[in-house]
């Protein structure tokens, strides 16, 4: 593995299981996000190396598939084992790659472990089943198959963890793969997994990396759709580029599981108890810098509990570690870069001339940084209303009933995840039920995971699940196969 949490150093194209340069023999650049130094040079690849990676891939394929299944779970599971020993090295090369706090890196690190080692049992899990036949004498049998080469898009945000969802149960079912990740982090979306892979013994090819530069990205993510040879397609990222990769995807016939975009409420309850649900919506908004896809946007209030919840939250908020990501107790560090910091004040600069009120925070970014910000009396001519935050400000609405806060919890395009807090939980379960979102949760905060459970959305938050359990049928083929013990007698 590449030491790249000492100094600035540049990696290849992971194609084959070698380190290649570009055909073109450009170059883009890996910032942190801090400093605006560079702290990786990577290849910028076109579409002739993106047919390189799956050329690779395709020709890995069927050593892959055929390795037998205790083999690929053994392999995983030894993979998870190195992974869990590299938190330090993993910690250093996340803050100086996207900023991300010490808290955060550790956390990517447990999940990813928990998640390799999940999609390792799937690899040895029954993959076919014994159908009820007409025919005397006949076994019929249904048998799942893999798919072939997946492409897989991975985001910046939680880099690790998305690598990790997108390619692990590809990987136990016998699929190769090519990482596409993002270009603000090449490494922990990428390179870091990858090579982990391959120092548990996975084989060179099954699984390649491909980076690019920002302007080159609809070239080499049309090209990697594309190609006849990629058979599933997995996109974690916005709405506005899910957009363009399902509808590339329908063209080409490739299925596709897309994990968008929300605007996550958390409905907090007359009943609920104050000081906790405080805290859980302070970890679900600020952690990562609200970075996160689970993380709350509106904290929706019944007007009975809403003076004591915010006066609990904004005492949580005042305590937050904010800054250094270097620092142990940090948890909103800076943005992935200043272009980000920028929206987010625009956001909430729009909020305020319209009338809402700060009530912790604001004002304009400070590079990178953005400070943890609560806002009061937002209203729906405001930006903020309806657009995805992706940061470290929290909307606060106040209610009557418990139909108000499910109208206005539901009232967004999108439907990621949401939680409810309430200590009755029948009423809990009832207003669960009635939140049009992919992951509800009753006590606990909106950014709640597991690896075992389907991670996925509703409306414009995409369609499709992570989840080892979740991803086996989408990275096979189901076939239908018949064995008769005598000869048919035919009408002819």
């Amino acid at each position: 593995m590449t030491d790249l949490a000492t100094a600035t150093a540049s990696r290849g194209l992971l194609i084959g299981g070698r380190d290649v340069p570009a055909l073109s023999g450009r170059t883009t650049d890996d910032l942190n996000p801090v400093t605006g130094e560079v702290y990786l040079r990577v290849p910028a690849a076109g579409p002739e190396d993106v047919t390189r990676a799956v050329d690779a891939a395709h020709a890995a394929f069927p050593g892959w598939a055929g390795t037998a299944p205790s083999v690929r779970r053994g392999l995983l599971q030894k993979a998870a084992d190195l992974l869990e020993a590299r938190v330090a090295e993993f910690t250093d090369i996340m803050i100086s790659e996207t900023g991300g706090t010490r808290t955060w890196a550790a956390f990517n690190i447990r999940m990813s472990v928990d998640l390799i080692r999940q999609a390792a049992t799937m690899a040895t899990r029954p993959t076919g089943s014994l159908l009820a036949s007409d025919v005397a004498g006949e076994w019929s049998v249904a048998v799942r198959e893999p798919a072939g080469v997946v492409a897989a898009f991975v985001p910046w945000n939680g880099p690790l963890i998305l690598c990790t969802r997108a390619i692990a149960v590809a990987l136990a079912t016998g699929n190769p793969v090519v990482i596409r990740p993002s270009e603000d982090a090449p490494v922990t979306s990428g390179y870091f997994l990858a090579d982990i892979l391959a120092e548990a013994g996975v084989p060179d090819g099954v699984v390649n990396v491909v980076t690019n530069d920002r302007a080159d990205a609809p070239a080499v993510v049309e090209a990697l759709i594309a190609d006849d040879r990629v058979r599933r397609v997995n996109f974690t990222g916005s709405t506005p580029v899910g957009r363009i990769v399902g509808r590339l995807a329908g063209e080409h016939l490739k299925p596709v599981i897309l994990e968008l975009g929300g605007k996550n409420p958390i409905v907090v309850l007359d009943d609920a108890d104050p000081a906790y649900a405080a805290s859980g919506v302070t970890v679900a908004k600020f952690m990562n810098a609200g970075q996160i896809c689970l993380s709350v946007d509106r904290v929706i209030l019944q007007r009975g509990i809403a003076d004591e919840f915010v006066a609990a939250f904004l005492e949580k908020v005042r305590a937050l570690g904010q800054g250094d990501p270097e620092g142990e107790h940090t948890l909103v560090g800076p943005m992935i870069n200043e272009r980000a910091a920028e929206r987010v004040a625009a956001l909430v600069a729009d909020a305020v001339e319209k009338g809402a009120t700060v009530l912790h925070g604001g004002g304009p970014a400070q590079g990178a940084f953005y400070p943890a910000t609560v806002l009061d009396n937002v209203t729906p001519d405001m930006r903020i209303y309806s657009e995805e935050v992706f940061g470290p400000v929290a909307t606060v609405f106040r209610v009557d009933t418990v139909d108000q806060a499910v109208d206005l919890a539901n009232d967004t395009a999108y439907g990621l995840s949401s939680a409810v807090y309430t200590e009755n939980a029948t009423l809990g379960l009832a207003v669960a039920r009635r939140l049009r979102h992919g992951n509800v949760h009753i006590n606990d905060h909106s950014v709640a995971d597991e690896p075992q459970a389907p991670v996925g959305g509703v409306k414009d938050s995409g369609f499709g699940h992570f989840g080892s359990d979740w991803g086996v049928e989408f990275f096979t083929e189901t076939r239908w196969v018949t064995l008769a013990d005598r000869h048919s007698v035919y009408p002819l």
